[in-house]
């Protein structure tokens, strides 16, 4: 029975190497970012310097500002005009108020906030739909419509494992990470095909589909797993911060690990991001389980349930590990740089079926 944070990520790392045949480093998944980035150890200020940990009337709460509209909302949170030191604002306002209520109103605001260890542990949940069908993983076609860690290291590791995967973006909506580090982006994405532009015949095309949005999102596109026929065996995963019971809550790696409750003693920020990571594992493990027993399923990760999952093992998460740069192999290609290529092969599979 694992009884740490970086025991279980072991266990779930292995079940994946078994499934995918290529050995994957738990330490090098998870503190990976850290090392490229040349990030800081996490305070109450998360590795990024994006989340703070803010102490409120009765408890804890995190906030993250990495957009720019949740910087934008920061006066309209504080019901000022003006604000010169946001963060120092922030603090006194949470102080003066129930963790519950300053973070619900951040939440109308649409800003990524969580009262610590406000959720319950959850895995990824499975739901059947569709008629089964086994497929190798070498002759999968995955779409990965995710963006920024959870989602793009899932089809990073199914792209390992011999899947082609094509990452989607758009003009207007790239993956942020692309404005970021390029070795980031690139440990996650390469060994990817890149396409931008319209991916409603991808996803019938598809064997797994790989998103990271909003629940509700996809529904007002008409672009849901319930709303998209698919082929046998599809297999569909969600990520999302807090599942589909809450699906108009935005979050971010280290926000959703407070929400889960995984944090360190003081309290204070657990590893870079952690539940992006775990949560990106755990799916991956659910996608390749539900893949080997036929697919035709729906499968929806919580970041937040993941990471309370983990909150509850016995030991302390992720202090003194130290983090490890991982092996780069090759470069991301550009926004929309294998269009050709892929919309060829939609047009082949489609005319197949």
């Amino acid at each position: 029975m694992p009884t740490s944070v970086l025991e279980h990520a072991r266990q779930v790392t292995m079940a994946v190497e078994r499934r995918i045949g290529v050995r994957c480093d738990a330490v090098e998944l998870i503190t990976g970012r850290a090392a490229l980035l040349g990030l800081d150890p996490p305070t109450r200020v998360s590795s990024g310097g994006a989340s703070r940990l803010l102490a409120c009337q009765d408890g804890w709460a995190a906030l993250t500002l990495s957009r720019a509209e949740d910087v934008e909302a920061v006066p309209a949170l504080l019901e000022v005009d003006d604000v010169d030191d946001r963060w120092a604002a922030l603090s006194e306002e949470a102080r003066a108020a129930p963790a519950a209520d300053f973070v619900a109103r951040a939440r109308l605001l649409d800003m990524p906030a969580a009262v610590l260890g406000e959720m319950m542990a959850a895995a990824p949940a499975i739901t059947q739909q569709g008629a089964k069908a086994t497929t190798p993983l070498s002759d999968l076609l995955v779409a990965d419509l995710s963006s920024m860690w959870a989602g793009p290291l899932c089809g990073r590791l199914l792209a390992a494992g011999g899947a082609t995967v094509v990452k989607v973006e758009t003009s207007t909506r790239p993956d942020g990470t692309r404005s970021g580090s390029r070795e980031f982006f690139d440990w996650m994405n390469s060994g990817k095909l890149c396409y931008a532009g319209d991916f409603t015949d991808l996803l019938r095309a598809a064997d797994v589909v790989i998103e990271g949005s909003r629940p509700a999102a996809f529904a007002r596109r008409d672009c849901a797993a319930e709303q998209v026929p698919g082929r046998p065996g599809r297999v569909w995963l969600r990520i999302s911060g807090y599942g589909s019971q809450y699906p108009d809550r935005v979050a971010f790696g280290d926000d959703a690990a407070v929400a889960g409750g995984l944090v360190n003693d003081g309290p204070e920020f657990c590893g870079d991001a952690i539940a992006d990571p775990l949560t990106g594992l755990a799916a991956t493990a659910t996608v390749l389980d539900a893949l080997a027993s036929g697919g035709g399923a729906i499968i929806d990760a919580s970041m937040a349930g993941v990471a309370a999952a983990y909150a509850a093992l016995p030991e302390s998460p992720i202090t003194g590990c130290e983090p490890r740069r991982p092996s780069l192999h090759g470069h991301a290609h550009d926004l929309g740089g294998d269009n050709a290529a892929v919309d060829r092969l939609i047009e082949s599979r489609l005319a197949a079926c």
